[in-house]
């Protein structure tokens, strides 16, 4: 069951890293979840502001944020958000589970949000199989839509991939990838980090790397290269261990990048300035 108070701060970090994926509009309660999620739904009843949650992370260590892009206006709102804070970026995208929605005059003004110079990514897209809420047809082309729209603007393309991993990396080979490619929220083994390794893909791992039954998630974790690896909360979703079922927040970013430490066997501090270097290349610089 959720529960609508908020996780207390873990320890701060020594060294700065960041945010690479959380959702600013849903956490402020902008927008509501659209998939009904408890977790979500507790994070809105906190009433957070984006001033709140940005101190709340720099506290810890957290010192800058990545707000992603569902539909159209989820997308505009956190474009605008990156426009109003120093401390954000934006990417902008229709989900795959909207993939019906992602008519060309949406992915038109999908492109034009893209090109703003707050909005550093076009995101998240890709290929959700767990959910039917859009056809695979409908989820191809919009993802084909997104890849090309990535590669005219120059920016990172943040894969959103559930349950369709083969798929997505055969999209990608077909397709031709841009330059920087990310996949957020890494949901899959330690084979497919290698194919991704080798593709030149980045991986960002959130709070269900810290979970007890994810031990596959973290053998993935412990091979990544460092130079691929980021951090991420998914926030309000996916909060990571000893905070299920409350809501999720940039600030519990340490938590997750300690556990990475571990299984990778390495010092905090240390991949700390690893993750915020990587962070530079997917997004430029802060």
């Amino acid at each position: 069951m959720s529960d609508t108070r908020l996780p207390a701060a873990p320890e701060p970090l020594a060294t700065e890293v960041f945010d690479s994926h959380c959702h600013l509009d849903i956490m402020v309660g902008h927008r509501q979840a659209s998939s009904g999620d408890p977790v979500a739904l507790a994070a809105q009843a906190a009433r957070a502001s984006v001033e709140e949650i940005v101190r709340q992370a720099r506290e810890v260590g957290v010192t800058r944020l990545v707000t992603v892009g569902y539909d159209l206006p989820s997308s505009r709102w956190n474009a605008e958000a990156a426009a109003a804070h120093p401390d954000v970026y934006a990417a902008v995208a229709i989900h795959p589970n909207e993939a019906h929605a992602a008519t060309p005059e949406v992915l038109a003004e999908i492109e034009e949000l893209a090109r703003l110079p707050h909005v550093r990514a076009v995101g998240e897209t890709g290929l959700d199989y767990y959910r039917d809420w859009a056809s695979k047809e409908d989820q191809h082309a919009s993802f084909r839509a997104h890849i090309e729209i990535a590669k005219r603007t120059g920016r990172a393309l943040v894969i959103h991939d559930r349950d369709a991993h083969d798929d997505v990396l055969a999209v990608l080979a077909d397709q031709g990838a841009p330059d920087v490619v990310v996949f957020h929220s890494f949901s899959g083994d330690a084979e497919l980090a290698k194919r991704c390794a080798r593709a030149g893909y980045f991986m960002s791992f959130s709070g269900p790397v810290t979970y007890k039954n994810a031990a596959g998630l973290r053998e993935a974790a412990a091979i990544v290269p460092d130079e691929l690896l980021l951090v991420e909360t998914d926030a309000p979703y996916l909060p990571p261990t000893p905070h299920r079922g409350k809501p999720n927040a940039p600030y519990l970013v340490p938590l997750t990048l300690r556990c990475l430490a571990e299984v990778r066997g390495a010092d905090p501090d240390a991949l700390a300035r690893v993750i915020s270097a990587n962070g530079e290349a997917v997004f430029g610089a802060w």
